[in-house]
């Protein structure tokens, strides 16, 4: 295994008999050159992309950012791996690297960004997020920055979007949103605060996902009982006036109708909270 090309002192590019490969290792590419034979006591990591255009930019992320961001990066993606038990998307090598170059660049410079979907990402996401409280501990042990919980919440989106079938980041973004524009006319509608650490927010948030999610994938399953469907209208007049609006809301941001089905599980879920609050 010889050496095509340098990109920074721990990764270089061999090739072989299978191809081209990205190699990582500390120390590995330390005054070498090309053609040079790979010390193959150094070898940690082995990348070999399935895209091209993945292996093109992830070279270039390897040449452009700091060396100590690169291998806090792939400590925590190996970590990620270990935590799910799957090897997850090729794409976060590059994706992921670059974020977190980017926000230990901002905060080190004071800059914060609010992360206005981190109370969903809790519920959502909760393997991820604690990948991303680790995340923390370790940016701190190996680069000495502290990084708050929004950007805990953002390594979460990263996980769970790299994750084999997971979906895209734009699209848990998509989802993630939706969600918290649901809550926002939940809340608005009937005069409210939920409460966001209540089991009961937990649930209308877990529901939820899998009713957006499943909607956005035309998954066609929403059987249900009329009888109920009139009782719900009947019994929870307000909560069912406000499902109402969320299908509203649904349909003109997607264009898609918003089963009447799920309009009575959503019911049930603010009534839980409409109800609370009429009675105290």
């Amino acid at each position: 295994m010889k050496i095509k090309k340098i990109l920074n002192n721990s990764a270089v590019v061999v090739k072989d008999r299978d191809g081209e490969k990205i190699v990582m290792g500390e120390g590995i590419g330390f005054q070498k050159r090309k053609n040079d034979p790979v010390n193959q006591a150094k070898i940690d990591k082995v990348f070999v992309m399935k895209d091209p255009s993945e292996h093109q930019k992830f070279e270039e992320i390897l040449q452009l950012l700091p060396e100590e961001h690169i291998q806090v990066a792939e400590e925590i993606i190996t970590y990620a791996e270990k935590e799910f038990g799957v090897m997850i998307n090729e794409h976060i090598h590059v994706a992921f690297s670059d974020h977190l170059s980017f926000a230990i660049e901002r905060l080190t410079n004071g800059i914060s960004i609010k992360n206005a979907l981190l109370d969903q990402i809790k519920i959502l996401y909760v393997k991820e997020f604690e990948i991303g409280l680790w995340a923390k501990e370790l940016i701190k042990e190996k680069l000495g920055v502290e990084i708050p919980e929004d950007e805990v919440g953002n390594i979460a989106m990263h996980m769970h979007t790299a994750r084999m079938n997971a979906g895209n980041m734009q699209e848990t973004i998509d989802i993630t949103t939706t969600i918290q524009e649901i809550t926002s006319i939940i809340e608005n509608s009937l005069k409210i605060n939920i409460v966001e650490d209540t089991m009961s927010y937990e649930r209308l948030i877990i529901h939820l996902r899998f009713s957006v999610k499943s909607l956005l994938s035309n998954e066609k399953n929403h059987d249900y009982d009329e009888k109920m469907v009139n009782m719900i209208k009947e019994n929870y007049k307000e909560a069912f006036a406000c499902a109402q609006e969320v299908g509203h809301f649904f349909e003109e941001k997607y264009r898609i109708k918003y089963p009447e089905a799920e309009l009575m599980y959503i019911s049930m879920h603010i009534q839980r909270f409409y109800g609370r609050v009429i009675m105290s």
